[in-house]
């Protein structure tokens, strides 16, 4: 692993709106040297021997709770885990209280994900340890949208210019609004597709463009990115069954092969096969979304990695 003397502009990665061009292209630089580390024999490299992370899940993960868990092994960090149910965090007191008592065992960074939107800036300016943001609410994403990013620039060669559509429930998604501003940053055109109830009304300031008709969408783009219902956040019912969403905005193979060219297809996870996408298109040559899996580590190696380089800063 090539050492770089270029820094993060940031000392914590809180969201891509952070961020700039410089950043995300030195994470993702930096993502493809610790992707040449994870194909060695030996996976295992001593950049953050000295360095403690806390994972602090206050909602239920497994990919990206299991993605970071790896990075920092690969890194050789020393790791503790801490899960809790997000009804053990009802007010921003208990966030300190029970941070600042993971702090007390002299915890470098904090890897947290929260079911509240704005806990990991508010949990910044009040704790003494870095904050890397796994996932806050339906606000953002970070390392899914980085991670994202490079699997589209491992398929392309780059980012800018292609032309992505994020398909699904948008309202919901903190891995739409994080990739719509990674996508931008690096230059991409973004479209968002779905029904009208799930698609916020703020999207159209964000620069991007809006479709209804899902063959439109697919028509248009290089790369589909399948977004997951959310029925865990939907507090109201936004179309009237999945059944119908599924007529309208499922991907599957037949509506792929109609298309008059190839199109890569992504997903963040989990899959609901049979719903927003057939096992047929999720199994197929189009999917990248195991790269994704595997990429995933790469780049949360080079957010730790990174964010360690600025401690002290």
């Amino acid at each position: 692993m090539s050492t770089t003397t270029e820094q993060l502009s940031t000392k914590h990665l809180l969201g891509i709106k952070d961020l700039n061009e410089n950043d995300i292209q030195l994470i993702l630089d930096t993502a493809a040297n610790f992707k040449e580390v994870l194909n060695r024999p030996i996976k295992k490299v001593p950049s953050l021997r000295d360095i403690t992370i806390a994972n602090v899940f206050f909602e239920n993960s497994t990919r990206t709770r299991l993605s970071f868990e790896l990075a920092e092994k690969r890194l050789s960090a020393d790791i503790i885990n801490f899960a809790a149910s997000s009804s053990s965090v009802s007010k921003g007191e208990t966030l300190i209280d029970t941070v600042n008592n993971i702090l007390a065992m002299k915890v470098d960074m904090i890897v947290m994900r929260h079911p509240y939107a704005g806990a990991g800036v508010f949990l910044s300016r009040h704790v003494n340890a870095q904050i890397v943001n796994a996932g806050d609410g339906a606000h953002e994403h970070p390392t899914q949208a980085l991670l994202d990013s490079f699997s589209i620039r491992e398929r392309f060669g780059d980012v800018a210019g292609r032309k992505v559509a994020i398909i699904g429930d948008i309202l919901h998604s903190r891995v739409a609004l994080s990739n719509i501003l990674c996508l931008q940053k690096q230059g991409a055109e973004v479209m968002v597709c779905g029904p009208t109830t799930l698609i916020p009304k703020y999207i159209k300031s964000l620069g991007v463009r809006v479709e209804h008709d899902l063959l439109a969408a697919l028509q248009w783009c290089d790369v589909a990115n399948m977004l997951r219902i959310q029925l865990e956040r939907q507090e109201i019912a936004y179309f009237p069954s999945l059944r119908e969403y599924t007529m309208l905005y499922g991907l599957n193979k037949q509506l792929l092969d109609s298309l008059d060219k190839e199109i890569t297809i992504m997903h963040p996870g989990p899959i609901n096969r049979g719903v927003e996408i057939t096992s047929d298109v999720a199994d197929s040559k189009h999917a990248i979304i195991l790269d994704q899996v595997e990429n995933g580590v790469a780049v949360r190696m080079a957010v730790l990695y990174l964010l360690a380089g600025q401690r002290g800063a």
